[in-house]
């Protein structure tokens, strides 16, 4: 069974408070297009994608989140265009090796330290950002060269280090209070370096544009409904037979992901059930989709009370698939960034996977 036709059967089936939430956050739209190939097109197309039929009559599936703007356009074909590789990709793991002891590696003389000194875990160490987005920027170095190479305890330690870093800025500069943790995994994520690290940063007057954003529309869903939005869009997930709970945490495969293979979860603490359920997910799509790049965002509250009012936004982590570290071709283009995100995955295909 397809995405198109899973989805609508679930959807079918909800009952009426969950219908009625599923209806306030989503819109669904499905279309179809034509197109007329000539003959001499026939051989190439059938080799590449397949079924001929399936090309010249399209269908798509655009899913639109209406309290927090995300949109995605979904088209399985779009999977199967040939997309130019890398000629010099030597392969993942000769490419880890070649940037084995790399300038992270001998972090104590090679990076500069924040004005409060390094926070150092068990697995991991802080340094602070050469070229800054902010005030308050720094890495967080994980011990493991291989970014690949994690687990629920490196993970937690990655967040009580990035806790620990916030509180010490925090403590430097009182009105510094949002905190913002993400972790891009190898190149295609937008990593400059191999070496396995995150980024931290703490930023003052209001929080980055998107999560402000974020906060307003919650904020509105909640006066107009007298429902809180995560509840209410894991129910919908859940029911849609998208979401799952795990080590405490809820899980959801979105059904507006900004690209393919997205994964929300949700927990209302940042402890070690967090850092377990963010494994499980990471290890899942590693393991069971072939993802190896991956941007990774842990979103925590502001520190202390603000000027605006908040919602009930809890901890939660973005995670999505960049796709094949050897294509040279980039998953975003002008749709992503301008209009509306364009995915090629089916959600009940990383849901089937995020279980096993």
């Amino acid at each position: 069974m397809d995405f198109k036709d899973e989805l609508f059967s679930k959807i079918e089936t909800l009952d009426t408070g969950t219908r009625e939430k599923f209806v306030r956050i989503y819109k669904v739209i499905e279309s179809s297009g034509k197109l007329l190939l000539p003959s001499k097109m026939e051989p190439w197309v059938k080799e590449s994608f397949g079924d001929i039929n399936k090309v010249e009559l399209q269908h798509f599936i655009k899913i639109i989140n209406k309290v927090t703007g995300e949109g995605s356009i979904f088209n399985p074909l779009r999977s199967k265009r040939p997309l130019i590789k890398d000629p010099s990709f030597k392969g993942l793991g000769d490419e880890v090796e070649f940037c084995q002891g790399d300038h992270f590696s001998t972090y104590q003389n090679s990076t500069p330290e924040d004005v409060f000194g390094r926070i150092k875990g068990k697995y991991c160490v802080t340094a602070s950002n050469v070229a800054k987005y902010d005030s308050f920027h720094s890495l967080i170095i994980f011990n493991e060269h291989n970014p690949l190479n994690f687990s629920a305890e490196k993970i937690e330690d990655m967040l009580d280090v990035a806790k620990k870093y916030f509180k010490k800025a925090n403590e430097i500069n009182p009105e510094s209070l949002y905190p913002l943790l993400f972790w891009n995994i190898l190149w295609r994520a937008g990593a400059s370096v191999v070496h396995g690290h995150a980024q931290v940063l703490l930023t003052q007057g209001m929080a980055y544009s998107k999560i402000d954003f974020l906060r307003k529309q919650i904020l509105e869903y909640e006066n107009a409904y007298f429902s809180k939005y995560f509840d209410d869009s894991y129910a919908v997930h859940k029911s849609l037979g998208l979401g799952f709970e795990y080590a405490h945490s809820k899980i959801m495969v979105k059904l507006t992901p900004i690209k393919n293979n997205e994964v929300l979860i949700i927990s209302n603490d940042s402890n070690n059930n967090f850092a377990k359920a963010i494994n499980h997910v990471l290890t899942a799509l590693r393991d069971n989709i072939g993802s190896k790049s991956f941007n990774l965002m842990v979103y925590f509250p502001p520190l202390s009370k603000t000027q605006e009012p908040w919602p009930y936004i809890p901890y939660f982590a973005r995670i999505v698939d960049r796709g094949n570290l050897e294509s040279k071709t980039s998953d975003i283009g002008g749709m992503e960034l301008y209009a509306q995100s364009v995915v090629e995955s089916n959600p009940y295909t990383v849901m089937q996977a995020l279980k096993i």
